[in-house]
């Protein structure tokens, strides 16, 4: 049987959904409607945000009291980094958020995590998080042809993140790549020689602090009666609940304000070009604040044929590019030598990223290996669906497990 072109034509795209299939808003309940309920909404997400912030806030905080200045000696055994690429990995898989685990990574740097930790970690965020992209492909699973143009589409971000993984790892285990990077820049952004620049991205930073401090504050003194290493661990997952809590909020409320918007973006731009697919994909994201949402958009028009694999794959790498906004935001909770340490994992997250994109969508020898990996991968699953289980438990279970193997008994 002939293999199913890498490239499709842009068909006719399909309907949107229903309204009854958006999620509430939960100030429905109270009776607001129309413009109270827009204002009502929008106040809560920027509630949020402060929420968010302040949980990163206290991450950095608890993880000093946790660790005192001992945190190279406790995170030793991740200095390996592909057991840092597996923790960035099983992080993600389990909470279905790469925001939440590049947002907790952020904490924990200004807390005193060594970036050779966290920029492996980092990387394996990106892995973790195409997970969400096979499971919304499988609820086409019923109908043989749709479920393999919606399996193509989502692991292409599969492919494309474990290609960027196997090509930047390497590079930053030698040359500290991204890591020199992103210090490179945060420190030009936050340093004493900024000038312009460090008094207004230091001055943000001091005005959110002072904004948050109360409620960072209050967490911590309310946790005060554990007992010192206690104290700090109780702070960490306070925190990452408050974060889970959060981010899942904001992708809610999100949806609600802005996927309408978003689908519009979505066709006006996503058939237009490589370049215009790139930047409709990290607009979009920015937009919903969840590369999830991003992807439960595109994966069943795929599906459907609305879309090809030719104009999917430039926009999941910008909703690659447009996740890492969460992590930037994030990187406000600090001020001072804490803030440029938080800033420089967040960059490393957004610079792992578009070099990905750049390098590999740039050059034309490996730039159709994701697309035709997940081709392949998708006439496998399509006649026996056990492929389909076989490649998720292999990445985000089996994969892993014999990393961690190799590099303990080795």
């Amino acid at each position: 049987m002939s293999q199913p072109a890498v490239e499709q034509k842009l068909e006719v795209a399909a309907p949107d959904p229903a309204p009854s299939t958006l999620p509430r808003s939960p100030f429905e309940r109270f009776g607001l409607q129309g413009a109270a309920l827009s204002i009502a909404n929008w106040l809560s997400v920027a509630a949020a945000i402060y929420v968010l912030i302040t949980a990163v806030n206290v991450i950095g905080s608890g993880f000093k009291l946790a660790t005192g200045d001992q945190a190279d000696t406790l995170f030793s055994f991740a200095t390996n980094p592909l057991v840092g690429l597996m923790i960035g990995v099983a992080a993600t898989a389990l909470t279905q958020s790469s925001s939440t685990t590049t947002s907790v990574t952020v904490g924990l740097v200004a807390g005193g995590l060594p970036l050779v930790v966290a920029v492996p970690i980092i990387m394996g965020a990106n892995i973790g998080t195409t997970l969400t992209n096979t499971l919304v492909s499988l609820g086409m699973v019923r109908d043989k042809e749709q479920f393999r143009r919606g399996f193509a589409a989502a692991t292409v971000h599969d492919f494309f993140n474990l290609l960027a993984v196997l090509i930047f790892l390497p590079l930053e285990m030698m040359f500290g790549l991204i890591g020199r990077a992103a210090t490179t820049v945060a420190d030009a952004t936050a340093g004493a020689e900024a000038g312009l620049l460090n008094a207004i991205f230091g001055g943000i930073g001091t005005v959110v602090k002072g904004a948050t401090s109360p409620l960072s504050n209050l967490i911590q003194d309310a946790l005060s009666f554990l007992p010192g290493v206690w104290h700090g661990i109780i702070m960490i997952v306070v925190a990452i609940a408050l974060i889970l809590l959060v981010i899942n909020f904001i992708g809610k409320q999100l949806k609600i304000l802005m996927v309408g918007k978003a689908k519009a973006v979505l066709h006006t731009a996503i058939g237009r070009g490589p370049l215009s697919g790139i930047t409709s994909g990290a607009v979009i994201t920015v937009m919903v604040q969840s590369s999830s949402t991003t992807t439960a958009l595109v994966v069943p028009l795929a599906g459907s044929g609305a879309f090809g694999l030719k104009q999917i794959y430039p926009f999941t790498l910008g909703a690659n590019i447009g996740t890492t906004i969460t992590a930037l935001v994030a990187a406000f909770a600090f001020d001072g030598v804490e803030a440029t340490a938080a800033l420089t994992a967040a960059l490393a997250h957004m610079f792992f990223n578009v070099f990905a994109t750049v390098v590999i969508f740039g050059l034309p020898v490996i730039r159709n290996l994701p697309p035709r990996g997940a081709t392949w991968l998708a006439n496998l699953a399509a006649e026996r669906k056990i492929w389909a289980a076989v490649w998720a438990l292999g990445v985000f279970v089996v994969l892993p497990l014999i990393l961690i193997f190799v590099t303990t008994a080795f």
